[in-house]
Parts: structure tokens; sequence; C-alpha cells
């Protein structure tokens, strides 16, 4: 049973009590960290205040070559990371499609990565003989993060870098289910960092929401569901915080008469299954038309049935546990009213009797519509709903048709009618032939009820700073 601990200051903290990390394969516990409170929060952003003149004033050259080094040090604890990722979440070390806690570790090294190399420079609006008025970019103070249980160290370093390479120091809160991955992490950094740049404080709701209301935190950055957003939201307001909320998505994606339905449905798959459906901007209501309905749905049960679920240690696995018995509760819930609601279950439906863990199999009903909760909710689960529909205008009406606007996407062989298309959905990021294809240098960002702000490139870097604008009169 490993131990972990908070990070304040530069320093190892525990607390009076304990949360167990249970690993979701098997519902037991297998290490414990920290049930921090707000006076540990206090004396975090205490740290992270101290150590904020230093920090901000450090040459960004300086500052870029501490990412750097934090990627460096991610690559070289790099199997320690991807076996604490796999036990806490429970997806598989590969995954299907490549997609599991080796590209989590792989992904945030790449972030960790592109963000350093991200320039956020001086603009110049005028520049003559009467004045020169520039744009500069100021660090903000001390940063809240508040990270969800799903990918709990690749958006840990999404909320992290930018914020550290803008000059602000860091108070983080990773979820009470995954803590021990970001507090390794973190533990590490502090390694690489000063003293008080970037501090970790774990716990419950009652350290999120002490970070929320926070006087001295003057921005914060929170990714989970947009019910917990909202009251993040009116939290933060004491102060006026700056924020970037990345919330909930219930992405569509709506599929043409055209695609090539075996070559695509293994696409379709991965963007609905990879992380058993954990992930914000993973593909949750799938429209196809009536033409290849009943094709595709056969096909995508077929590699539903195929895929090995299983104790994402298992380099085979394909399909891990959901992360905890809550979620798997909902999925289970979406699912018997799905039935009872007339649907047709082409594969899964039923989650294992024996065996223990979190785990549910693949599952996709057909034969269900907009108004049943397992399509009109965020199921954030391994079970996908498809949607019958004979006109495209109807299609794109029913994929907004929702308060969330995160991810959509449109699948067809006639690109220039898909990118026509695209343009009419509802959602801060769109694809053709592809869903939840993210990148570093590319924004992030929802509609709706899914976001504010955004995330990535010098966009989301530029959400770490505070604008100023400085005219100097020449004559």
């Amino acid at each position: 049973m490993t131990d972990f601990a908070m990070m304040i200051g530069g320093e190892r903290v525990a607390a009076g009590e304990t949360d167990m990390v249970i690993n979701p394969a098997t519902g037991r516990g297998f290490a414990t960290a920290p049930k921090g409170g707000p006076e540990h929060v206090d004396a975090a952003v205490k740290a992270a205040r101290a150590a904020f003149p230093a920090w901000s004033t450090t040459p960004i050259a300086k500052r870029r070559e501490k990412l750097r080094e934090l990627a460096a040090m991610l690559e070289a604890n790099f199997s320690e990371l991807m076996a604490l990722c796999t036990k806490e979440t429970g997806k598989p070390v590969k995954g299907y499609g490549g997609v599991g806690s080796a590209m989590e570790i792989g992904g945030s090294i790449a972030w960790m990565q592109a963000t350093a190399a991200t320039e956020l420079p001086v603009e110049i609006v005028q520049d003559d003989a009467e004045a020169r008025v520039e744009v500069r970019r100021l660090p903000i103070g001390v940063v809240g993060s508040i990270t969800p249980w799903n990918w709990p160290l690749m958006i840990g370093v999404w909320h992290y870098a930018p914020a550290l390479l803008a000059g602000n120091t860091v108070v983080a809160k990773p979820s009470e289910f995954t803590p021990a991955t970001t507090l390794r992490f973190i533990e590490l950094a502090n390694e690489i960092l000063p003293a008080g740049v970037l501090n970790a404080v774990s716990g419950g709701g009652d350290v999120g929401a002490a970070i929320a209301r926070h006087a001295d935190i003057d921005k914060l950055v929170f990714t989970g569901s947009s019910p917990t957003g909202r009251a993040v939201m009116a939290a933060a307001s004491g102060n006026l915080k700056r924020l970037t909320l990345e919330l909930g998505g219930n992405d569509a994606g709506i599929v043409l008469p055209d695609v090539d339905v075996k070559e695509t449905a293994p696409k379709l798959f991965g963007a609905c299954f990879h992380n058993n459906g954990q992930t914000c901007q993973a593909l949750k209501r799938l429209y196809v038309h009536e033409d290849i309905y009943e094709a595709l749905g056969a096909e995508l049960a077929a590699i539903a049935k195929s895929v090995k679920v299983g104790d994402g240690l298992d380099e085979a696995t394909d399909l891990g546990p959901l992360q905890n018995q809550k979620q798997l509760d909902i999925v289970k819930r979406l699912a018997d009213e799905a039935r009872q609601a007339g649907g047709r279950f082409l594969c899964g439906g039923e989650a294992p009797e024996e065996g223990g863990g979190f785990f549910y199999p693949p599952t996709i009903v057909a034969d269900i519509s907009d108004g049943a909760r397992l399509v009109d909710e965020e199921q954030f689960g391994p079970i996908l709903p498809i949607v019958k529909y004979t006109d495209i205008n109807d299609a794109m009406a029913r994929a907004n048709a929702s308060s969330q606007g995160l991810g959509g996407s449109i699948w067809s062989a006639d690109l220039d009618r898909a990118s026509a298309l695209v343009g009419r959905l509802e959602a801060g990021s769109v694809w053709v032939n592809a869903h939840a294809a993210i990148q570093p240098d590319a924004p992030m960002a929802g509609m709706k009820q899914s976001g504010l702000g955004c995330e990535f490139g010098h966009w989301g870097l530029a959400e770490n700073t505070n604008m100023q604008t400085v005219k100097i009169v020449k004559a």
C-alpha cells in the first residue's frame, strides 16, 4: 500500500485522515491519499502567493526550460506513472486504438513540450511619430486547478503548463477518485520547480469549494460536469476570478449514407468507446441515415463483441472497467430505461455478476430516439445510442437540440458536403471523418453550457494572462 502526500511550499504534507485509492478493476484499495481540507488550501495559496513574485519575473526563456525539464521528468518516470494511471483509472496500458494510460503519459509529455514552445508576443497596435501602442500579456497571479478522474494527469498538464509558462503559480486539486498519478507527478515536479510554484491539495468537495471561493486565487481552471461548473462559477464570483471551464458534452456524430460501412465502423467505435466512453469529447450520440442504419449497427456490434474487456494491466485488454461504482450505476440505469423504452440492444446491456470491479460491456442500442435519457444525457460510459434519420436537416436539428456544445462530427465520403455541414453544428470543436482528434496547437472550447474560455495553443496561453495596453507618447 503506497501512501501519497500533498505538496505545499515544496514540502510533503500529510493530513489527519486519508482516502483510499481504489483500483476499479478489482474494487479494492491499492494506495492512500491525504484527505485535505480548507486549511490546507489556505497554506497552499500562501505558498503560491509567496513564490509568485520571483517566478513571475523569471525570464520566460527560463520558464520554458523548466517546462522542458518537466517533460523529460515525465519521460524518465514513464513506467511508474503509467502503472499508477492504470491502477487508479482502470484504463488499459494500451487500449483500443492505442488510447490508454501509455497514451495519457505520452500525451502529457507532448502537451508539455508543445506548451513550452508556444509564443505570446507583444502586439503592436500603433508605432509612428506620435506614439507607440503595445498590447502586453502579464501573469495573473495564483491559479487554482480542479481536475477530473477520467484523464487525471493529462488534463492536469493542460491546466498547469500554460499557467506556469505565463508566470503564474498553481494550487492543484486532483479528483479524490484518482489522486495518485497527479500527486506523484507534482512531487517529482517539485524537484525541478522552485518551492511554492506548483502545489497539490488532495481531498473531496470541500477542498474544491475552498479553491473556488478563495479570495487570494486569481484564476480558476476547472474540468468537469456542467452542473458542477455552474456551482464553481458561482463560488468564484466573490472576487471575480478569471475562469476557464471545460464542461460536459453530449457530442453528436452524423453519418451520411455514402460512407463505406466496414471502413468507417472501426473509426466510429474508437471515437465512441475509447476510455470506455469516459471522455468529455467522446462521441455519445450517433445519427445514422436509414439506408445504412442496420448495416452500420451490425458492424459496430460485431466490433464490440470482439474487443477484450478486462484489467488494464493486461496489455491485451482493449477496454477496462468504469472508474467508479457511481458511474457504473449511472450506465446501468440508462440501459434499464432504454430497454423499458423499447430500445433494441445489439450487444451488451448486462454487467457481469461475478469477478469484482466496475465492469460493463460495450453496449449498442438501436431503435431509440431523442427524448430518451440515453440520447439526451451524457452517459459517460460504454453505451451508445444509434438514432435513425431520413432527412439531413432533421438530423442537424436533433444534433443541435442540446444545452451542451462541446464537440460534433460529420462522417461522409464527400468532403465538400461534409465541410459545409460541419459548420452548422453548434459545437466548439468539429471534425470530418474523425472525433475528439485534439492537438496542443489548436484551441479547444465549448459552446452553450459546455464551457467558458478555451485551452491549447496561444489562445489557451493568453487565458492565463492579464491584458495590458501600454501607450508611449513620443511627441
